[in-house]
C-alpha cells in the first residue's frame, strides 16, 4: 500500500503549476527542453553497449547461466559453448540479475524479479518445458539471497514478510510447496552457505559495513550458534563465509585486526582460527568454493582491480594467483563438476564479460563477448589513477578520464560515487564514455573518505558528525582541478547518485561559485526526512553510518547541513532525476529539493520515471535520461 500510495503522490510531484510539465509513457518531464534528434543519434551506439554476468554453471553441464540486455532490460539467456550464441530464456518486462538451478531439477530454475523498480524482491521458479514461471515466494515482503542445497530439491532464503522489517530464515523443498518459516531473526540477515550434508546453513548478519556476524543454522531444528564471534567490544566485518571440506571447517574473510579482510579458516571442533592471507595493501573480497570442497578461489582488491588467487583447500596458504585480463571480478562460480572455475569480469575499455578458468589444464577462455554498439574498442579511454591532498593533510584517490588529445582546457565532470560504502572502480561506463569521446570532458570519479576499499578505519572518517568532512574533500578536488594545466575551473559540474545525489547538492550549496551545475539522480535532499521514510528494513543500517535521528543533537546537526535547509546558496542550475518506486531515498525527497530551489529562483530540470526504482534500469527510460543530462551539460557545462 505505501508503493501505491508514493507513487500516486509522485505523479502530481512535477505538475507545480508549470506550463513546461509533459508526460511520455512513464516518464515525466517537468521544466526539461525538447531533446534535439541529434544528441540521441550521438548517444545511441554508446546506449546500445552491453555486458554479461555470470549466474550459474548448468549442473548437467549444458553450459551457463548468464544475464545480458537484449531488449529493454537484462534477462535470463543461456550459454552452452565459448563464444555460442546467447539463448535468451525469460522474457520480462521487468530485469533479471539473479537465477540458480536446481540440480535435482532439471527441466527449470529459480530466478529473482521486482516490480518497478520497488526491490520487493520475489523468487520464481522458471519451468523450461512449459515456458511458464511459477511464484514461489508469498509477492509481497522482500525476499533475498535464494540458495539452493548442493543435492538439490530445497532452498533458504530470507524475507521480511513477518514485519516489513526483520529478515527471517525460510526453507523451501521445491517451487509448489510454500517455504517454511525455519528461524526469526532480527535485522538484515541472508544465506552465505550450506554445509556439504545439507543439513547446515551459514547466515550473515550486518549490522554495518565495519560490523556483521555470522551464525550456523540447523536447516531443519532452527537451532543456531555463532561461530568467529570477535573479542568483547571488537568491531569486525565478515563480508563471506564458506564450508571447508566435510563441513569441519569454515573458511571466511574478516578485518579482524587489520585494516583490510583477509582469508581465515576456522576449525569448528577446536575453535582454531588460522589466518591464510597476510596483512597487506590488497584486502580479500570474493570467496568462492568448490563443490566437493577441494578448491577455494579467492580475489584481492588491488587499487581497484582484482587479482585472483586459486588454492587448494588442503593447502589454502599456498595460493596461486591465475593470470586474467586486468579489471574487476564481479562474479565467481565453480561448475558442479568442480572442474572449471566461472568468473565476470569488468574493465574501464570493455563491458564485463565470462571467462572459464580450467582448473586441471591452468588455462582461460573467454565465454561471451558483450557488443559494444558498434564502436571501435580502441575508441575507449583507460583512467589514470591520481591522488590529491585535502584538508587534513590526507591524500584522496580519484580515476581522472581524459580525452586522448586536445589542445585545449576541458570542461570537467565530478562523477560522485554512492553509498557511501561503495568504491569508484576502472569499470565499464559508457556514460564517462561519452562524455570523454563525444562531449571533449574530462571526468574526475573521487573515492572521498567514507568510501570502501582503503581500511575500515577510511571507512569511518564520514560517519555521523563527520558527515562535512568528506564535502570538503571535494572543496579539496576543486582546488586540485584549478592547479591542472589541462583542466579549466571555470566549466566543473557534479554528478552523483543516491548518497551521491547528497553530496551534490551539498557540493553546490557549499562552493556555489566554483560549480556550473548539478545532476542529483536518486539523492538524499535531507539525511533526517531520508530516514524517517526509507523502508524499514534499511533504516537501522543506515542510522550506523548516518546517525540516528531520534538523538535530538543529531537530529540537529542532521537538519542544519541538509540541502534542503541550505538551497538558497544553490545558484547553480540543477538536474534532479527520480524513481517514483525508491524504497531506498524515497521521491519526497527529490520533490522537497525541486520546490525549495524553484522557490528561490532556482533554475531546475525534473525527470520522474513512474516505473523506476532507485536508479533507471529500463533502456527506454534510460536512454530518455542520458539524452537529459547531454543536453543539459551542453546548455550549462559547455559553453
Amino acid at each position: 500500500m505505501r508503493r501505491l500510495a508514493l507513487l500516486a503522490a509522485v505523479s502530481l510531484v512535477p505538475n507545480l503549476g508549470r506550463a513546461d510539465r509533459k508526460e511520455a509513457g512513464s516518464l515525466v518531464m517537468d521544466g526539461i527542453p525538447g531533446v534535439p534528434p541529434e544528441i540521441a543519434e550521438r548517444l545511441e551506439q554508446y546506449q546500445n553497449t552491453r555486458a554479461a554476468s555470470l549466474l550459474d554453471w548448468d549442473p548437467a553441464g549444458k553450459g551457463i547461466l548468464i544475464s545480458t540486455r537484449f531488449a529493454d532490460v537484462p534477462q535470463v539467456h543461456l550459454v552452452a559453448a565459448p563464444g555460442a550464441a546467447r539463448q535468451q530464456l525469460t522474457f520480462f518486462k521487468e530485469p533479471i540479475t539473479e537465477a540458480a538451478f536446481d540440480p535435482a531439477r532439471a527441466e527449470g530454475f529459480y530466478f529473482r524479479m521486482d516490480a518497478g523498480g520497488g526491490e520487493f524482491f520475489q523468487y520464481y521458479w522458471y519451468d523450461l518445458a512449459a515456458g511458464r514461471r511459477l511464484l514461489v515466494t508469498d509477492g509481497k515482503a522482500r525476499s533475498q539471497g535464494l540458495l539452493v542445497g548442493n543435492a538439490g530439491g530445497r532452498f533458504a532464503f530470507t524475507s521480511t514478510l513477518r514485519d516489513g522489517k526483520d529478515f527471517d530464515l525460510y526453507i523451501g523443498k521445491g517451487p509448489e510447496a510454500r517455504p517454511a518459516l525455519r528461524k526469526e531473526l532480527a535485522g538484515d540477515w541472508i544465506p552465505l552457505d550450506w554445509s556439504p550434508d545439507d543439513g547446515k546453513l551459514l547466515i550473515k548478519n550486518d549490522i554495518s559495513i565495519n560490523e556483521s556476524h555470522i551464525h550456523i543454522v540447523d536447516a531443519e531444528t532452527g537451532d543456531s550458534h555463532e561461530i568467529a564471534a570477535p573479542a568483547e567490544g571488537k568491531k569486525v566485518a565478515v563480508s563471506v563465509a564458506r564450508f571447508g571440506p566435510g563441513g569441519r571447517g569454515v573458511f571466511f574473510t574478516t578485518d579482524e585486526d587489520s585494516e583490510l579482510a583477509r582469508l581465515a579458516y576456522l576449525d569448528l571442533a577446536t575453535g582454531k582460527r588460522q589466518i591464510l592471507s597476510p596483512e597487506g595493501t590488497a584486502g580479500v573480497e570474493r570467496l568462492e568454493i568448490s563443490r566437493d570442497r577441494r578448491w577455494l578461489a579467492y580475489t584481492l582488491n588491488q587499487d581497484g582491480k582484482s587479482a585472483l588467487f586459486v588454492a587448494g583447500t588442503a593447502e589454502p596458504s599456498q595460493a596461486t594467483q591465475v593470470a586474467i585480463p586486468s579489471g574487476v571480478v564481479t562474479g565467481l562460480a565453480f561448475d558442479r563438476q568442480s572442474r572449471r572455475l566461472g568468473l565476470a569480469l569488468n574493465s574501464s575499455a570493455a563491458p564485463a564479460d565470462v571467462y572459464v578458468f580450467d582448473l586441471a589444464q591452468r588455462s582461460v577462455e573467454r565465454w561471451t563477448s558483450s557488443e559494444v554498439g558498434g564502436l571501435p574498442r580502441s575508441r575507449f579511454v583507460e583512467p589514470s589513477l591520481v591522488q590529491y591532498p585535502t584538508f587534513d593533510a590526507r591524500r584522496i584517490s580519484a580515476w581522472l578520464y581524459k580525452p586522448r588529445a586536445t589542445g585545449k582546457k576541458l570542461p570537467v565532470v565530478i562523477s560522485i560515487h554512492g553509498g557511501p560504502e561503495s568504491q569508484e572502480r576502472p569499470i565499464f561506463n559508457p556514460l564517462y564514455q561519452y562524455w570523454v569521446n563525444e562531449l571533449g570532458a574530462a571526468v574526475v570519479a573521487p573515492n572521498v573518505r567514507g568510501s570502501s576499499g582503503y581500511g575500515k578505519s577510511y571507512l569511518l572518517l564520514d560517519n555521523g558528525f563527520k558527515r562535512e568532512d568528506s564535502i570538503k574533500d571535494i572543496g579539496a578536488l576543486l582546488d586540485w582541478i584549478a592547479k591542472q594545466p589541462d583542466l579549466d575551473p571555470k566549466r566543473v559540474a557534479v554528478y552523483g547518485g543516491s548518497y551521491g545525489g547528497f553530496m551534490v547538492l551539498a557540493s553546490l550549496y557549499s562552493y556555489p561559485e566554483r560549480i556550473r551545475c548539478g545532476v542529483d539522480v536518486v539523492g538524499i535532499s535531507n539525511m533526517l526526512t531520508f530516514l524517517e521514510h526509507t523502508e524499514a528494513y534499511r533504516r537501522d543500517l543506515r542510522r550506523v553510518e548516518y546517525g540516528d535521528e531520534r538523538e535530538p543533537k543529531m537530529r540537529e546537526f542532521l537538519e542544519r547541513i541538509a540541502p534542503t535547509t541550505n538551497a538558497a546558496k544553490i545558484k547553480s542550475p540543477l538536474f534532479v532525476v527520480q524513481g517514483a518506486n525508491d524504497p531506498r531515498v524515497p521521491a519526497s525527497e527529490a520533490e522537497a529539493i525541486v520546490k525549495i530551489v524553484r522557490g528561490n529562483g532556482g533554475k531546475v530540470w525534473f525527470l520522474v520515471a513512474k516505473d523506476e526504482g532507485h536508479g533507471f534500469q529500463k533502456k527506454s527510460n534510460k536512454d530518455y535520461y542520458q539524452a537529459a543530462v547531454t543536453l543539459f551539460f551542453d546548455e550549462y557545462l559547455l559553453k
